[in-house]
C-alpha cells in the first residue's frame, strides 16, 4: 500500500474508533442512542474505507497477475 493510501486509511480508523467511542459512552453512561444520520454518516466513512482498501487490492492483485 502506498504511504498516501496508508495515511488516508490510518486517518479513516481513527476517525471511526472517535466516533465509535463517543456513541458507546453515550448509549454506556447517559443511555442515549445515536441518531440514525450519525449511524449513516458512519456506515458511509466505513463503506468509503472499504472501496479505498479495496481499489489497493485490485490493483495489487492485477499486478501479481501479471
Amino acid at each position: 500500500m502506498s504511504q498516501t493510501k496508508r495515511e488516508q486509511v490510518i486517518s479513516h480508523i481513527r476517525y471511526l474508533r472517535e466516533e465509535l467511542r463517543e456513541m458507546h459512552l453515550g448509549i454506556k453512561e447517559d443511555d442515549l442512542f445515536p441518531e440514525p444520520s450519525e449511524l449513516k454518516g458512519l456506515t458511509a466513512q466505513f463503506e468509503a474505507l472499504l472501496e479505498l482498501i479495496e481499489g489497493n487490492t485490485k490493483i495489487q492483485s492485477n499486478s501479481e497477475v501479471a
